[in-house]
């Protein structure tokens, strides 16, 4: 592995790099661009279009293998397998609608689009496992940056679509088979394994804020011009001025390493032990010029306490260091949480399962409303549900952004679990699913934004409380393991639930023989099943969320007791 110099701009070209490859991982959420030309050029009928949004989401989802590569080769490899996913399967699919290739078979076209989306899986695993790793004291606020310019992404797709395209789904197919792609490959070099800082930089704080008002300035930007050419008949010029300013925002964190080169710092010189001691979660280089690995996390009283809560070791600690001093040890013991977990070591855990349900029951019950939403606007009487779609996506992007952000400042400041947010935006969820159920007028809207910000919060939260209890070593797979949660609930609440639900009513209001038929479905009864389901749904996420978070409170108090990642001190032995 390559590593840089401690604490200097290079993590900082990375971050910025990242966000570029990030809104390029949000390729899948163009589907309903592109999904109507693959049914009127194509000629498929609705069951098949359905089939393909299946594909669409496998594709998007599936990222155990970028998991385990992401721990075996480099970055850029990681990155240059995405790029090449995209070029290939979009490729596919651009040759079909373009009909430069005449009557390609169905099977075809669904594993085109499976390999498409899936490079999504192998973009956003590269640069989140490779920053997560480069700002291992800032993990939560690296997370909901990296995650909310992906949950943008689909506002950055729709302004190109409408304002550059010209709404062509042929030529939209062409930007994501060349285009992205291009973008990819120039940022390979910079996206790449950096050593962190061995102190907090006085100044990073004020660069994590200069980058999160970034974003929110560049979300606010989307979604007022997405309104603007929805409703309006812009002219060309006007058109491409967007698009321009859209780019100076997405280039915006750049301007933190272009701020380091002209304004050098002079940086503090690290404390280090004398020895090394392995551990992934951090790396300091030694005085000599030579890298050495220190660990984020120094021993301390509570850590025994930690780890013998509600676990229990086939050894003691003393035993094996009386052990490793006579050099009869030949088997390590078993990881306590907080530090390096093997996949298979983790998922035996208690707190992985807990984890895992508590966010594919918040993210689970989300999505379904995020795939109904627009059947759900026109069953409530909203004719263009556009604004509605806009409005969920902003929201889902101040939820990952915000969600990161202010779980970091508590964890610091009070030690308090990230999943108590978990806890309480699904609380929420519970009064939002209310909300939809009960279809008061004037609701709609803010029900939608409620959701939207919660949706989000649960991704933010997922990701750093994942490596800090089972560390930054194997964090690519156990982080993709945990994003199955989206198409399981998908499929669970969304194709059958929702779908049943909705087809049922269907055929109440236009007789049996139209059931599963195309017709729409209009009145609150369409989705008020599911609505009260889902918010069951989280009231269970709910309770699961506060055993969790009762569960791992003793591992934060351990992690954050000086309300940071404790740096290891001098020592002399």
């Amino acid at each position: 592995m390559v590593v840089l110099k401690a604490g200097s701009r290079p993590p900082w070209i990375g971050l910025g790099a990242a966000v570029w490859v990030q809104v390029a991982a949000g390729n899948a959420y163009n589907f309903p661009l592109y999904s109507p030309s693959l049914k009127s050029v194509l000629g498929f009928n609705q069951q098949q279009l359905t089939i393909l949004g299946v594909a669409n989401d496998i594709g998007e989802n599936f990222g155990l293998l970028p998991g385990v590569v992401c721990n075996k080769l480099p970055p850029w490899v990681v990155l240059l397998i995405g790029t090449l996913s995209c070029l290939l399967g979009y490729g596919v699919l651009w040759l079909a609608v373009s009909q430069t290739v005449q009557s390609l078979p169905f099977w075809l076209l669904w594993i085109a689009l499976c390999i498409a989306t899936n490079s999504s899986a192998w973009l956003g695993t590269g640069v989140l496992v490779t920053n997560m790793r480069n700002f291992p004291l800032s993990r939560g606020t690296v997370a909901g940056i990296l995650k909310g310019y992906v949950g943008i992404s689909a506002a950055v797709y729709t302004e190109i679509y409408s304002a550059v395209l010209l709404n062509s789904a042929s030529k939209l197919l062409l930007f994501l088979t060349l285009g992205l792609p291009v973008i990819c490959l120039a940022m390979l070099y910079f996206v790449r394994p950096c050593t962190p800082a061995s102190g907090e930089d006085s100044a990073e704080h004020g660069h994590f804020l200069f980058t999160q008002a970034a974003s929110i300035v560049l979300g606010i930007y989307l979604l007022i011009t997405t309104v603007l050419v929805d409703v309006l008949s812009l002219s060309s010029p006007i058109s491409y001025t967007f698009v321009v300013v859209m780019v100076l925002l997405l280039m915006a964190p750049l301007a933190i390493p272009v701020k380091m080169s002209l304004f050098r710092a002079n940086p503090k010189k690290p404390v280090l032990h004398s020895h090394a001691v392995g551990s992934s979660d951090s790396l300091f280089p030694g005085e000599d010029g030579s890298d050495k690995i220190e660990p984020l996390l120094t021993p301390s009283s509570s850590t025994t306490n930690v780890g013998s809560f509600l676990e229990s070791d086939d050894a003691s600690d003393i035993d094996i260091l009386l052990a490793e001093g006579e050099g009869a040890v030949k088997k390590r013991r078993r990881p306590k949480r907080g530090e390096d977990f093997k996949f298979r070591e983790a998922i035996i855990k208690a707190d992985f399962w807990l984890l895992f349900l508590v966010y594919f029951l918040g993210v689970g019950s989300g999505v379904t409303v995020l795939n109904n939403l627009a059947q759900i606007g026109t069953a409530l009487g909203v004719n263009d549900t556009t604004i509605l779609l806009s409005l969920f996506s902003f929201c889902n992007f101040v939820g990952r952004l915000g969600g990161g952000a202010v779980s970091e400042h508590f964890v610091r400041s009070k030690m308090i679990p990230r999943t108590v947010w978990m806890t309480c935006t699904q609380v929420v969820m519970i009064v939002t699913y209310l909300l939809f159920a009960s279809a008061l007028n004037g609701t709609l809207y803010a029900a939608t934004a409620l959701l939207g910000i919660c949706y989000g919060v649960q991704f933010s939260i997922m990701v750093p409380t994942a490596s800090e209890l089972f560390g930054l070593k194997h964090f690519g797979i156990i982080y993709n393991f945990m994003l199955l949660g989206n198409p399981l609930g998908a499929f669970l609440f969304s194709a059958l639930l929702a779908g049943y639900v909705y087809d049922k009513e269907v055929a109440k209001q236009h007789g049996l023989n139209l059931l599963g038929s195309s017709a729409s479905c209009l009145g609150p009864n369409c989705f008020r099943l599911t609505f009260l389901v889902l918010a069951g749904v989280c009231g269970l996420g709910s309770i699961l969320s506060i055993i969790l978070t009762m569960r791992i409170k003793p591992v934060y108090q351990m992690l954050y007791s000086g309300g940071s990642f404790r740096i290891p001190q001098n020592s002399n032995h």
